[in-house]
């Protein structure tokens, strides 16, 4: 049986396919096909797909598989995995046959019509992280600037605002690099060779104005970068305990501790749903309420769907735009 590459197995057994020629005519190794094969998915999906794979196998499944193994992999679960993560179990498993030129189990009307059942049994509203306002950011960044002068502090203050400002995943953050910040007089705008929304590296950037130095993101990061020193590479880096500027980019994890720990800092009842995603709904958000247009919020966070921009603007305009409020007003008025 011919094996096609996978995002499945760090390991897979070669294709035994005709060997591949350049233009020149010189032949193209394994390695270099291999290489390309595997830009073609990214990384985080390729851990989440092997991730699902090890966990069919765990449970005793074999691959490949069959429908009926598949229903009753889906019964035992059903209770116990949340819905969407039995979708992505579906999904890998669905993936790994159609890599392998292997008749997809996953498509039999039977394994669709379970997991639909599952999911109008079992579903549950995804949990979303808690969306900064203006004023959180405010106060963290006042808990901030009331520390002892560091380079983790100029750091930290950077991070926050370039963050909630530019509506930046914590991928893009730490992926910044010193060459992709160009600096105009009207402020500074970061370019993103690749992100989530961009796998194919067109490119897009984010624009930060320059505004007031005490609310301003790029001024924040300008003093950052002074203050560290760094002047090529990584933007966001390791501060260690002595405050030393490491040479390796900060760790996307990381970036949620910080969060979680100004959270707590500044009393903030919904720690435990604070994250990175937290600065892309604030950012939406609370420009939904100062009814920012719909074009610009959707162009600052770099988001290709249209009904997410929207979901984000109602969320944000729940209380503004609101058809009892002129009510509640008007019967107080009565009473």
């Amino acid at each position: 049986m011919e094996i096609h590459p996978s995002p499945f197995r760090k390991t897979q057994a070669k294709a035994k396919s005709p060997s591949a020629t350049g233009l020149s005519g010189t032949p193209l190794s394994e390695e270099d096909i291999q290489k390309y094969l595997r830009a073609a998915t990214s990384d985080s999906t390729r851990k989440a797909y092997r991730s699902a794979i090890r966990q069919f196998e765990k449970w005793g499944g074999r691959l490949p598989t069959d429908s009926h193994s598949l229903v009753t992999y889906l019964l035992s679960r059903a209770e116990q995995l949340n819905s969407r993560s039995l979708d992505l179990h579906l999904t890998a498993i669905g993936q790994w046959h159609l890599y392998q030129g292997i008749l997809n189990p996953v498509a039999d009307p039977l394994v669709q019509k379970t997991m639909r059942g599952i999911r109008r049994t079992h579903g549950k509203p995804k949990q979303k992280a808690k969306a900064l306002s203006l004023q959180h950011i405010a106060a963290m960044t006042r808990y901030l600037r009331s520390q002892p002068d560091s380079k983790k502090k100029s750091r930290d203050l950077a991070l926050v605002m370039v963050g909630f400002f530019g509506a930046f995943r914590r991928s893009e953050l730490v992926a910044i690099q010193v060459e992709d910040l160009i600096w105009e007089e009207e402020g500074l705008i970061v370019l993103l060779p690749k992100s989530k929304t961009d796998q194919d590296g067109k490119g897009m950037m984010r624009a930060l104005p320059f505004g007031n130095p005490e609310a301003c993101p790029a001024s924040a990061l300008k003093t950052w970068l002074e203050i560290s020193g760094i002047l090529k590479g990584p933007v966001f880096r390791a501060v260690n305990r002595w405050d030393t500027v490491q040479a390796r980019q900060l760790n996307p994890t990381a970036i949620n501790d910080l969060l979680k720990k100004l959270g707590s800092a500044c009393n903030f009842e919904f720690v435990d749903e604070i994250s990175s995603h937290s600065f892309r709904r604030g950012l939406s958000t609370s420009a939904a309420r100062e009814k920012v247009g719909f074009e610009q919020i959707k162009k600052q966070g770099g988001w290709k769907s249209d009904a997410t921009v929207w979901e984000y603007i109602e969320e944000g305009q729940q209380f503004t735009d609101n058809a009892s409020a002129p009510l509640i007003k008007k019967m107080a008025d009565l009473l």
